[in-house]
């Protein structure tokens, strides 16, 4: 059975992002989310135009590594070094609210789900979209790479 772990993350995510795009129609952007910067230590919002898709598939896959994971750990995974000028760069933590309204449209669509004091875990759901689209991908890798077969 093919798994998340079998196929390239990068394929992956952006293979999720479009199947998240076309067919659920609870994950949308927000009115904001064009004007918005992912992170304080940013100094600019996002160029792609569906990187809230991106980010959405991103997250689904972050919290199918992890068994149970938290909006404030999420933040640290998203989050970069900061820039303050001839002083030392500092780490800081990405945007709560992207995270936070990214998780909420998640759990309307029944890939995510909330567990009192743990965090969010994936549910049955959210794991066989993404085994399903793993194993596209890695069938898709084997007719253009003959010499995957074997794994």
């Amino acid at each position: 059975m093919t798994t998340l772990y079998d196929v390239p993350a990068e394929l992956l995510i952006k293979r999720l992002a479009m199947e998240l795009k076309e067919n659920y129609e609870k994950i949308k952007p927000l009115p904001w989310a064009i004007y918005v910067k992912t992170g304080v230590f940013k100094e600019r919002s996002p160029t792609d135009p569906d990187w809230w898709y991106i980010r959405c598939a991103s997250l689904l896959r972050k919290i199918s590594l992890h068994n149970y994971i938290g909006v404030s750990h999420l933040r640290g995974i998203y989050g970069g070094r900061q820039r303050r000028g001839a002083k030392p760069e500092h780490a800081r933590k990405g945007s709560g609210s992207i995270i936070r309204h990214s998780l909420k449209q998640l759990e309307e669509e029944g890939l995510v789900e909330t567990v009192k004091g743990r965090g969010r875990r994936i549910t049955p759901k959210g794991q066989s979209l993404l085994d399903r689209l793993a194993h596209e991908i890695k069938l898709k890798l084997q007719k253009e790479i003959p010499e995957l077969s074997k794994y």
